[in-house]
């Protein structure tokens, strides 16, 4: 009876941790940069520490980088600042001619880099299997890297609810679904997406990003028991 407790406020633990850092990167990497709201996410200090993956060096190195980067504007972004992040944003997802990072899944699987391809239509079925829709469909992609990983946050928080009622046979049913989401579409791509962010960014705002995005990733697969795809293996 007490190693069943314990697995539950365990396994409770990790789901709002997950829950938490996805749910807070996904905010992050969809939203447009926005003085104000930069400022409130250093107000807020939502990178003094994270709730999930800590031990992962991924996830200590993105959040040494933010904090930094969260320090040197304290007192208020400078309009420099402000404008070289949104040259480095411009760079790496909007770019002139060949984007650098595109933010989109299915760039990554097809020749010609489209977007609204075929992962574009799976992601969208998981989102309707889950009663979600994206907030600009078919105006946007739904394969956004930042809708997936809110997606990843919802799918933890239904665990969490029907954990705490003691519903087991659901609670493995969205356990799986995270499991099989991360596996078919964020673990195959996002990794990927990581590495090009950290390569090519010239901010500590997008490195630290990469970095923490990457960690988390790692962290949801181990705890999940997901194999990573062998090229993104730490």
């Amino acid at each position: 009876m007490e190693q069943d407790r314990n697995n539950t406020e365990d396994r409770s633990t990790l789901l709002m941790g997950e829950m938490l850092l996805f749910g807070l990167l996904g905010r992050v990497l969809y939203a447009q940069l926005d003085h104000a709201w930069l400022q409130q996410l250093i107000a807020e200090d939502v990178f003094g520490e994270a709730p999930f993956g800590m031990k992962k060096p991924e996830v200590k190195e993105g959040l040494r980088l933010l904090q930094a980067w969260s320090a040197k504007n304290r007192n208020g972004i400078s309009q420099a600042d402000f404008l070289n992040l949104q040259a480095d944003y411009t760079r790496l997802f909007v770019g002139v001619g060949r984007v650098l990072a595109p933010l989109w899944e299915s760039v990554y699987f097809n020749e010609n880099r489209m977007v609204f391809h075929e992962q574009t239509l799976q992601v969208r079925k998981w989102f309707r299997r889950f009663n979600l829709e994206a907030e600009k469909m078919n105006a946007e992609p739904d394969d956004h890297i930042g809708l997936e990983m809110t997606f990843v946050a919802h799918l933890a928080n239904l665990a969490l609810k029907v954990l705490d009622q003691g519903d087991h046979e659901k609670l493995e049913e969205y356990l799986e679904a995270q499991r099989d989401f991360l596996s078919q579409h964020l673990l195959k791509w996002g990794p990927a997406w990581c590495n090009l962010v950290e390569e090519q960014a010239h901010t500590d705002f997008y490195k630290g990003l990469a970095k923490l995005t990457r960690g988390a990733l790692h962290a949801a697969a181990e705890w999940l028991n997901i194999e990573i795809p062998r090229e993104f293996a730490l």
